[in-house]
């Protein structure tokens, strides 16, 4: 196989990485991608550090004997945590979402502005966004949404549960921020609802579409863009593939065909 044919391997803790593989198979529709959602095991964002790091091991060490020429964590709680750890032990390139995410929304704030990250527990405890936003001037404010992934992962992303627990969360925030960082891939999913308590004034920063931005840029910077039409697409989990496939469909209009199972 030559190296540009190779895929791009994709992991998330469940579903909600596939906004990232949404992306990327529209902004490159000729590379072959491979996705691993760690279904059996979600949510990382209440799991310790210990965790999410042995978690994401495995599954970088199970995608690259899939012989991928790169390699996106979309995972906000792993990318916190465990990138570091992940880049140690991948002969390939590996690309997380804070720092795309973060200079997305310093193009989206006014210097002196204020930025919200909203994430997972464990993201939010990481401090990783506040970290990569250090001295641009902003003021960041972070809030955990637990729920949210859960959220999702029930495929409640429409329902009035959504729209309340949104307010428990954000409603102190409303006029109060520039930019919000969707610092969870799961969470533009729920883009409208908390477009919706957060107000107009607000821009809010889709992280899966920052983190497919810059994996297309990194693919074309090492020249191993593939020159293809129609890349083919793989699916595995680690649990409930047809649970999985169902909500893929139901909420972002993916057709996942035949789901593989690994089981760690």
């Amino acid at each position: 196989m030559k190296e540009v044919e190779k895929p791009v391997g994709i992991f998330d803790s469940g579903l909600g990485g596939l906004t990232v593989f949404r992306e990327l198979r529209s902004m490159l529709p000729g590379e072959n991608l491979i996705y691993f959602g760690d279904t059996a095991r979600v949510p990382y964002g209440t799991k310790s550090a210990e965790a999410v790091i042995a978690f994401s091991k495995e599954i970088t060490s199970f995608l690259l004997a899939r012989k991928i020429k790169l390699l996106v964590v979309a995972c906000n709680t792993a990318s916190s945590l465990a990138l570091e750890e992940v880049r140690g032990i991948s002969p390939v390139p590996v690309l997380g979402v804070i720092e795309p995410g973060a200079a997305a929304a310093l193009a989206a704030a006014p210097r002196g502005g204020r930025v919200l990250v909203t994430g997972t527990t464990a993201t939010v405890n990481s401090r990783a966004y506040s970290r990569a936003l250090a001295g641009s001037g902003v003021k960041v404010a972070e809030r955990a949404c637990p729920l949210f992934v859960p959220l999702v992962e029930e495929g409640w992303c429409s329902k009035p549960v959504a729209l309340q627990v949104a307010r428990e969360y954000l409603a102190p925030f409303r006029g109060r921020a520039d930019a919000l960082i969707l610092g969870c891939t799961h969470y533009p999913l729920l883009k409208k609802v908390i477009a919706r308590v957060m107000g107009p004034r607000t821009r809010i920063v889709d992280s899966a579409r920052t983190a497919a931005q810059a994996a297309r840029d990194e693919l074309a910077a090492r020249g191993l863009l593939n020159p293809g039409r129609r890349g083919r697409s793989e699916f595995v989990v680690s649990d409930a593939p047809e649970r999985f496939s169902a909500l893929a469909h139901r909420l972002l209009g993916i057709r996942t065909g035949r789901v593989e199972i690994k089981r760690f």
